[in-house]
């Protein structure tokens, strides 16, 4: 959600560039909509500007298609909207479709919180959140919009995705199905840190357009964006300093939302509140949980918003599709390729058409429906999968081994032998950069999450260990452990860890690699974490390390289902700086928000390969 790209896709998935950022709808809308604008009332008595289309045919009734969203829903007055609903298949289908402001968004009233925290208890009328909203909403929406058949659909990507969810906290008998797509959960672990490391480039650039108001006067100004000045954002943020310079050089503490995130880096009540999970009970709507396995902003709220639903409401139509896609990726194009890895064909329209849009046919018009409970994409061999639950089963955990000399392997090492260790200086004046190119890092690039890493092949600073050349498939489903031993000279320390997926000599090149790059030898990132290693223990309570001494460290590198062909090898990276993705940490135990350029610090750390003191990640196997 990060960033400026999530900003103009807010717009994007229910405006003129819904379908291939094209418009092959627009004219038809106008022929066959009308539009009216409202004002809806609150129960506490604001009220929140809602855009309603519908359809010029009154001889038949039609369902509500709903997206609440904090990135307008303009274009306000007298314009139409260019493309409407999910996909072109909904509009020519026909529906009611709702755009709303939430509140303190826009056009809306009140004042707005950055993932209003969500409340269980509702006895009065101010105890209000977006579940209270969206119930009154519905209310009023059935009451007000003739020929409506009663049933509500709700849909959105990324922000709109975590409106989706809280719309299922309203319990609305009227809301029949839902399709929380990326949705983020718990904005301290999708969007704002990874297990404690700050995503700096993908938050630095997005508060400035996002804040467009800080107060409760409806608005159609758009905020500004702040211009950098340059496109490497490698140099940039070391120009800039520590964090704290974003406010003393740029910001000045004119940002709300940004300040709330400087001043919380821990995971503390501030930020459980804003944790929609905990309230993911007693919800009888068929829901479509939708995201991507390059998701670089909300990949753990699609796919443990999933989880939690399936664990709290066994009973409940709970329906869950990941394909290869980045953040919004199936709503439009074709879905075929990311960076220079080929897909194998188109997978957006499968998803659109035969998934999607099925499944809102069948809740709300009562059309059949035959379609899995799980559906995802599987990497590697480039096809669709489908299971019951997630992950599939049968499988086997093993633990892949690092190991003296590079090596990597399913073998434990020699609980009798000598300790064993690797070892590397951490330096914050000489991050290790995240994708090759500086001239795209002021932005969050989507394509690192597959990109090739053998630009990193002359850093001392990152430690390869990779296994034997393969002489099967390799399939791992489901979520990926890193479980490190480590020590290191300072007080506190971040590691990351990467999971590579290493082409033999022979790969061939295919029709999306790019200039001067060969698939042969390729490294592809199919996963990767860091965690700030303070909270390796409690991400609520932070402690140091003790220099020297050998520390477990542990952390989720979250789910994939990707197979690692005969003939490739499995490759794991472990480093500590990955700049500017994540914030530099200054290597002694204090708060980061508030370090000096004199805090920061070299530090020797190592990575221990003994059976004394092993290292591995731990993968489900197929």
């Amino acid at each position: 959600m990060k960033k400026l790209f999530v900003f103009i896709l807010g717009l994007a998935t229910t405006g003129a560039f819904a379908q291939g950022f094209t418009a092959p709808d627009a004219q038809y809308i106008k022929d066959n909509y009308t539009k009216t604008e409202y004002q809806i009332p609150m129960r506490d008595g604001k009220k929140l500007f809602t855009s309603v289309y519908v359809p010029k045919d009154q001889s038949k009734k039609y369902p509500f298609m709903m997206d609440r969203t904090c990135y307008s829903v303009a274009p306000y007055g007298a314009g139409y909207k260019s493309a409407l609903g999910p996909s072109s298949a909904f509009v020519h289908d026909g529906y009611i479709f709702v755009y709303q402001d939430v509140r303190g968004r826009w056009m809306s009233e009140g004042i707005y919180e950055e993932m209003t925290p969500e409340l269980e208890d509702h006895s009065s009328p101010k105890k209000i959140d977006e579940g209270t909203d969206t119930y009154d909403t519905i209310d009023w929406l059935l009451k007000n919009i003739p020929n409506n058949n009663g049933k509500v659909g709700v849909w959105g990507i990324s922000y709109p995705g975590f409106y989706t969810t809280t719309a299922l906290l309203s319990r609305h008998p009227a809301l029949v199905a839902a399709s929380p797509q990326a949705p983020i959960a718990d904005l301290w672990r999708d969007d704002g840190w990874h297990n404690g490391a700050f995503f700096l480039v993908a938050n630095f650039g997005f508060y400035p357009g996002f804040t467009n108001r800080q107060d409760d006067k409806p608005t159609q100004r758009r905020g500004g964006r702040f211009d950098p000045g340059t496109e490497d954002g490698y140099d940039f943020f070391m120009k800039m300093g520590p964090m704290k310079n974003t406010n003393d050089k740029y910001y000045k503490d004119t940002i709300r939302l940004w300040n709330e995130m400087m001043d919380h880096p821990d995971y503390d009540d501030h930020w459980k509140a804003r944790n929609v999970l905990y309230h993911l009970h007693d919800i009888k709507t068929a829901v479509l949980v939708t995201g991507g396995w390059y998701d670089a902003e909300d990949l753990y709220g699609a796919i443990n918003t999933y989880k939690t639903l399936v664990k709290n409401n066994p009973h409940t139509p709970i329906y869950f599709t990941m394909g290869p896609w980045v953040h919004g990726g199936w709503a439009r194009g074709a879905g075929d390729h990311l960076g220079d890895i080929d897909f194998g064909g188109p997978t957006g329209p499968h998803y659109r058409n035969d998934i999607e849009f099925n499944f809102f046919s069948h809740y709300l018009k009562e059309t059949p429906l035959a379609l899995a409970p799980v559906n995802t994409f599987e990497t590697g061999t480039n096809t669709w999968k489908t299971y019951n639950v997630w992950p599939p089963a049968p499988f086997t955990e093993k633990n892949l081994y690092l190991l003296p000399g590079g090596k990597l392997s399913f073998s434990a090492p020699d609980k009798k032998g000598k300790d064993s260790y690797d070892e590397y200086v951490s330096d914050p004046a000489n991050p290790v950069p995240f994708i090759a190119d500086r001239n795209q890092t002021m932005d969050m690039q989507r394509e690192y999450m597959t990109a090739d890493q053998r630009f990193l092949a002359g850093r001392k600073d990152v430690l390869s260990y990779q296994t034997d050349v393969l002489d099967h498939d390799v399939t791992i489903a489901g979520n990926i452990w890193a479980n490190l031993h480590v020590s290191t000279t300072g007080t506190d320390a971040d590691f990351v860890v990467k999971v590579l997926d290493v082409y033999p000599d022979t790969a061939s090149n295919n029709k999306f690699t790019g200039k001067d790059v060969k698939m042969a030898g390729y490294q592809q990132m199919v996963r990767s974490e860091p965690i700030r290693g303070k909270y390796r223990n409690n991400i609520s309570k932070p402690e140091p390390f003790v220099p020297g001494k050998v520390t477990e460290v542990k952390w989720e590198l979250q789910d994939v289902l990707h197979t690692f062909k005969k003939g490739h090898r499995i490759m794991v990276q472990v480093q500590s700086t990955w700049f500017p993705l994540i914030d530099r940490n200054p290597q002694q135990f204090l708060d980061i928000m508030k370090a000096k350029d004199s805090d920061f610090v070299k530090a020797t750390e190592r990575v221990y390969t003994s059976g004394a003191n092993p290292s591995f990640i731990k993968v489900r196997v197929l």
